[in-house]
């Protein structure tokens, strides 16, 4: 059994380009980062620190507690080297666990010949010790294995999150070509939007990067929206202590942080599913929800915050005539309109980024899914610039 006290090294993983948003929360959390990859960060950690790690984490994917490193020269070794894991201090006999794994290593000639030697490995240790086994498939409800194997390098995890924290469990309706939540987290995070000025977020669609910044400015975590991680099947959890930290999960929330969120789009159904998910997410009261060209977006007077767009970028055939005329507008629409707020817009379209007209003082870089991506940052001068 886990003692879930015991610090232990932990990898949390995150999407390509969003590293420095995940050191980020780390250090707000009071974690301090051993070493940072391009998609994770290791940490010092406690299967009690995991189990507060998945409830908080808005950039991250998963969080990986290590059981094991070790050798492993080749595919003959694999089931050896797993049954002399005592996997029944990690999983009950009638449980049921799932193997993942990524694997690097010239005598893999199919990718799940290592996810079958590793579950082959562990129902024989059981069954050679109770007599029976647990039960196990590709569904992530159960304990969870992780296998990380590079050359003879080999590094087994318990994946304390199950699921994906990418997805942070608000979104009833996506919409159509939706931003994932972890991304929309970091883009905003990337802005440096302090939550206490105005977030404008014209052409809003589906409304994941409003409610995200609703979010973070009313001090919602992800863990208020899941009640199901793989860390609730590993012996030694205590169901008191995570509903402890569910509590004081709601007691950090803002109800009402004062901050100003305006969230446009041109399409009624866009807006109605924007405020459904706003709504499901408790944030509703904080957006204000506006049917119009994003050219009509109210912009408040007063102290200036950021302005955000997360316009199409044209991957059909014949969309790009179409779409140079808007993104020109949008250029137009923040020099015009906008003096004073610091102006983005995500695309993953750089010929029609040239369309806006105005000049990026920064280009972000961020994958969304397969598609290379820049958030573009325009600095919209007030009055003359000496």
């Amino acid at each position: 059994m886990i003692d879930f006290n015991q610090k232990q090294n932990v990898f949390i993983t995150c999407k390509d380009r969003s590293v420095v948003y995940l050191e980020q929360e780390l250090r707000e959390l009071g974690f301090f980062p051993k070493s940072i990859s391009r998609t994770g960060i290791e940490i010092s950690a406690s299967m009690e620190d995991c189990m507060d790690l998945n409830l908080h984490l808005r950039t991250a994917s998963l969080v990986l507690y290590e059981l094991k490193s070790f050798y492993l020269h080749d595919a003959e070794d694999i089931y050896r080297r797993f049954k002399a894991i005592p996997w029944e201090e990690y999983l009950d006999v009638d449980g049921y666990f799932s193997v993942q794994s990524t694997a690097e290593n010239e005598s893999i000639t199919t990718p799940l010949i290592v996810n079958v030697k590793v579950k082959d490995a562990i129902v024989d240790r059981f069954r050679q010790i109770y007599g029976r086994r647990p039960d196990s498939g590709p569904d992530l409800s159960g304990l969870v294995i992780q296998v990380y194997w590079k050359g003879t390098d080999a590094t087994v995890y318990l994946n304390t999150s199950g699921e994906t924290l990418a997805k942070h469990g608000y979104r009833k309706i996506p919409g159509k070509a939706p931003m994932m939540e972890s991304l929309a987290a970091s883009t905003i995070m990337a802005t440096e939007w302090n939550t206490r000025v105005p977030f404008i977020n014209p052409m809003c669609g589906s409304g994941t990067l409003a409610i995200e910044a609703a979010l973070m400015a009313s001090k919602r975590y992800p863990g208020l929206f899941r009640d199901e991680y793989a860390f609730q099947q590993i012996k030694g959890y205590k169901e008191e202590a995570y509903q402890a930290k569910k509590r004081k999960l709601e007691q950090k929330v803002i109800h009402d942080p004062g901050v100003k969120i305006i969230a446009s789009d041109i399409s009624l159904q866009a807006v109605s599913f924007a405020q459904e998910n706003a709504a499901y997410a408790g944030v509703e009261h904080m957006i204000e929800f506006e049917v119009c060209d994003f050219a009509e977006t109210q912009i408040p007077e007063g102290p200036k915050g950021v302005i955000m767009f997360n316009p199409e970028y044209g991957e059909r055939l014949g969309e790009n005539s179409e779409l140079e005329e808007v993104y020109k507008r949008m250029g137009d629409f923040m020099k015009q309109k906008c003096a004073g707020y610091r102006g983005y817009i995500f695309t993953g379209n750089m010929e029609l980024a040239k369309k806006v007209g105005l000049k990026a003082s920064r280009r972000i870089e961020f994958w969304n899914a397969t598609i290379d991506c820049r958030l573009l940052k325009y600095d919209l001068y007030q009055g003359r610039r000496d």
